[in-house]
Parts: C-alpha cells; structure tokens; sequence
C-alpha cells in the first residue's frame, strides 16, 4: 500500500507545515433555501458542516480569529511572519452566490501574503461557467483547490440523505473543473445509513477508476448530530454505526483501493461534542488517531 498524505506533501513544497484556517464566505446552499430543497442534507448542521468555521465577518477579521485559534498549535520557533495557511471555505455552499462578490473575497484572500492555498467547498451543482471562470483566474495566483461532496455513488443512499443532486451532475462538474485545470478534491462519507462495506468500497473504487481522478479525496466518518434530519431519523429507527474498530477496517481497506496519484486529505473528522450523539468514540480524536495510523502503518509492512 503506497498512500500520500496532504500534509506529506505541502511540507514538500513549502518547506514546512501549513495550518487550515476555516473561514466563512456568507454562501447559503440550494438545498437549504428551497431552490432544490430545504433542510440541506439530513446529515449537515445548522452550521452548514462547518461548525468550526469563523463567523461571517470581514475577511481580515475571520482570519485574525481564525489564526488567534490555530496559531496556539504553531512552534513558537516559527516567526508570524513566515506561517503559511489553507484558506479553507467550508460552510455551505461557497460558489453560490453572487461571482462578482465572491470573486472579490476570493481575490482579496488569495492575494494576503500568509495565504498558500485557497480551498473552497461546494457543490458539483453549483459551479456555472462564469465560476469556474473566476476559479481558473484565482488559480493563476496560487493553488486553489475545489473540494466537491460526493458522499456516496449509490443513488438509493443519495436520495435517503436528500443530497439533491445525481452521480452524472458530479461527473460533468469533474470533468469541467479538470479541463479548466484546477485541482478537485472529493469528500466521501463512511458508514451513512444502510451501506454496507462494500457499497463504502464501490465508491472508494468509482473515484479510483474513474477518468479525470480527483487530485485528492477526504474519508469522513458519519456523525450523528443533534438537530439534523439524521438525528430524528435515527432516534425514530435506530441505523448501525460503526465501531471504531470496524471504522479503522474499512479506513485501511478503503487506502489499499486508492491509487497514490490521488493524495490523502482526511481519514476521519470531527463533530462537536456539544452536537455528537454517535459515534461517541468519535470524540477521543487522540485515540481514534492513534488507532488508524498505527493500522495503517502495519498494513504498509
């Protein structure tokens, strides 16, 4: 198994560890205000599945909070004026909107010194030309990134979690993001409602094979989080959640499948613990951790 991790990899580049900061772009989503639907997916938050984002502020505050919060994580040894970040847009839908505004909070925090890469998240449904236009220019001045949520091929599953939109949508939106040259990472969720390891396997594979490959790919671990779709569900007619144990099998399965072209950005994730109502081992992230790269390093012998 030869697999290539994103920090591995920017610490190639750059020289040195780059932090994330999680911003806001004031984006709503589609399948929030009714225009394909409401209530957004029944797995997603309030927050937009971005609860530890920044408020929505001017750029140059978000990012003097989001940094006051990851810079207590930097060596001291290291100056402020040579930390270099991901400008991550997480919450809802960051190429929903008005590309005239979003071109200029884009452009105005691309151009910051302290910024090495711009990553936006959003839907394979909501990238017009005109967007796609605007990324490319972006892309000119440094990497930007284009995370996109899959989730899941099956469209059985796609319906029952209200993602909105069919497998050909994501399809087009790859290939277009690819032709335009830009990097494309794809975040898939493992353990959604009636899958089985196999159906989590098919889409691990379907990314795997298919023609473009995203650059990247996030392996997210499903939570339960109060005041979703999913939580009501759940309590109504409890659904499997998988164990750590069965979580960490199917994460070193789910990597012997990926190619090493297309590099590790997540093996897991976090819900917040005021929100978390399973997996609860989810919470111990130090030992969930600990757990999968210890997995991961006996599979690689």
């Amino acid at each position: 198994m030869q697999i290539r991790t994103i920090s591995e990899e920017l610490k190639k580049e750059y020289g040195q560890k780059i932090y994330k900061l999680s911003l806001s772009s004031g984006c709503s989503c589609p399948n929030r205000d009714g225009t394909i639907g409401t209530g957004g997916c029944t797995f997603c938050s309030e927050g937009g599945s971005g609860d530890f984002a920044a408020p929505f502020l001017p750029i140059d505050e978000q990012i003097r909070l989001a940094r006051a919060r990851v810079d207590r994580k930097i060596p001291a040894s290291i100056p402020e004026e040579k930390r270099r970040y991901i400008a991550y847009f997480q919450s809802y839908t960051n190429t929903y909107g008005d590309p005239a505004r979003l071109r200029a909070l884009y452009m105005e925090t691309i151009k910051r010194p302290e910024i090495a890469v711009l990553s936006i998240g959003t839907r394979p449904d909501c990238l017009p030309d005109e967007i796609i236009r605007m990324l490319t220019e972006l892309s000119l001045i440094k990497p930007v990134w284009v995370e996109l949520g899959l989730q899941t091929i099956h469209e059985k599953t796609a319906q029952r979690i209200h993602r909105g939109y069919s497998l050909p949508v994501f399809e087009e939106a790859m290939r277009k993001l690819k032709a335009a040259g830009l990097k494309v990472i794809v975040h898939v969720i493992l353990g959604l409602p009636l899958e089985s390891h196999e159906d989590m396997y098919e889409t691990v594979r379907y990314l795997s094979d298919m023609q473009p490959k995203p650059d990247g790919i996030k392996l997210q671990l499903l939570h339960v989080l109060k005041g979703t779709k999913l939580a009501g569900e759940y309590e109504k007619t409890p659904f499997h959640i998988m164990t750590l144990e069965e979580y960490t099998e199917v994460i070193v399965h789910c990597l012997q499948i990926l190619p090493p072209e297309i590099v590790i950005h997540r093996i897991t994730g976090d819900g917040p613990k005021k929100l978390l109502i399973e997996p609860q081992w989810s919470a111990d992230k130090k030992k969930v951790l600990n757990t999968l790269n210890r997995a991961i390093r006996d599979a690689e012998r």
